[in-house]
């Protein structure tokens, strides 16, 4: 069992978000439940259901050795007294980036965070993230006059 003891949701989201950035692995998956019926949803990627499958996932994402910097937004929490659901908006900024580089940051991703209250405090039993979709294109601007009524 993890030792680390979550109190709030809140916590446990800060604690994920925390090891995102720092690329650690063991720090991720102890924010996660120890149940293999987690499910786990990377930006266009599959569905990963279990302990193996989550860690898996991540594990590879962070060999890849670039860190992210990670600016949560537009956080719309659903509580309840047992669970715990919030909507995010992950920002991210590579930790190499660099002025002059141009406007490459990634786009934002939309996530969904789900937690259980537990024995251990509170996990997360889902995350599901899927890249934001793209801004709505203006409408085109008539050129004919308009008629009011």
């Amino acid at each position: 069992m993890t030792a680390k003891i979550f109190p709030t949701a809140q916590d446990a989201e800060n604690a994920f978000y925390e090891a995102l950035e720092s690329a650690d692995l063991e720090a991720m998956m102890a924010v996660w439940a120890e149940d293999e019926e987690i499910v786990c949803i990377h930006p266009t990627g599959p569905r990963l259901a279990g302990q193996e499958q989550v860690r898996q996932s991540w594990a590879k994402i962070f060999s890849g050795g670039a860190r992210n910097r990670v600016h949560v937004t537009h956080q719309v929490t659903l509580s309840g007294m047992m669970m715990e659901v919030h909507s995010v908006h992950e920002n991210f900024a590579l930790e190499d980036d660099a002025p002059g580089r141009g406007d490459a940051r990634p786009a934002p991703i939309v996530a969904t965070n789900v937690y259980l209250r537990t024995a251990a405090g509170w996990r997360m039993i889902v995350h599901h993230a899927s890249p934001a979709p793209g801004q709505a294109e203006p409408a085109p601007r008539e050129t004919g006059h308009k008629i009011l009524h």
